[in-house]
């Protein structure tokens, strides 16, 4: 992860999601690993700390004004189909995506601590509302990787698949989800994401808020009506 693929990649993210066509994404690596993290060359050369935007002021001040991955609030769900390595910078990538599903193969981990830093695009904060404390914790503070049987039983993916059926797998995952109404699984993810911040009864009152919205949508009533008349739903997003 160095500072070309960090740009391509918020922009394709962004391209996405300005895209009213695409209704979600799949997020996987091209050869042996998902991601393996930042390009620490890049970094031992550039003497970069692990600042979002440079080492310098004058760099901070140059940097384009592009919202970095870890910090986007993408309306549309993300799959990430985790083959290989998953670490590091690769693994808080991971841990934006809404679903994640791995190849047997596969391990995950956060071993910036290792290299004398640490994590700064989200792992810290976002793994331990996602596993057991303890095993979050430990991985954090060792470095140590876990398998994908072990990311699976603690719920850090929902499926493990042999390698060759990990992409298939994921689209078949990704067009379940494109086949509902666009606008209400945005809703539905917005509400399931700031639950987490939210008490039970404010997270409640939203999602009536959010429910309420959605049945005024034409797809709302599409539903229904497709069940009654028994018939697929042409939902349109509007």
């Amino acid at each position: 992860m160095n500072g070309e693929l960090s740009r391509a990649l918020a922009e394709s993210l962004q391209r996405g999601e300005d895209d009213p066509d695409v209704r979600g994404g799949i997020l996987t690596g091209n050869g042996r690993a998902f991601c393996a993290g930042a390009d620490l060359k890049e970094r031992a050369r550039t003497g970069d700390g692990g600042g979002a935007a440079g080492s310098t002021v004058q760099a901070f001040i140059d940097a384009p004004s592009q919202t970095p991955f870890y910090k986007r609030h993408a309306g549309k769900p993300m799959i990430a189909a985790v083959n290989g390595y998953c670490l590091a910078g690769g693994m808080e990538l991971a841990l934006t995506c809404e679903i994640r599903i791995a190849s047997t193969g596969a391990s995950f981990g956060l071993p910036e601590i290792v290299r004398g830093f640490f994590p700064g695009a989200g792992g810290p904060q976002r793994l331990p509302r996602m596993i057991p404390q303890a095993l979050a914790m430990e991985m954090i503070l060792t470095g140590d990787p876990i398998d994908a049987e072990t990311a699976l039983r603690a719920g850090l993916v929902s499926h493990v698949v042999p390698d060759d059926e990990l992409l298939p797998a994921a689209k078949r995952l990704a067009a379940r989800i494109a086949g509902h109404a666009p606008l209400a699984v945005r809703a539905v993810k917005e509400l399931a994401l700031s639950a987490q911040d939210m008490t039970l009864e404010q997270s409640l009152r939203f999602g009536s808020a959010l429910r309420w919205i959605i049945g005024q949508t034409e797809d709302a009533k599409e539903g229904p009506r497709a069940f009654a008349e028994r018939r697929d739903p042409n939902y349109e997003g509007r």
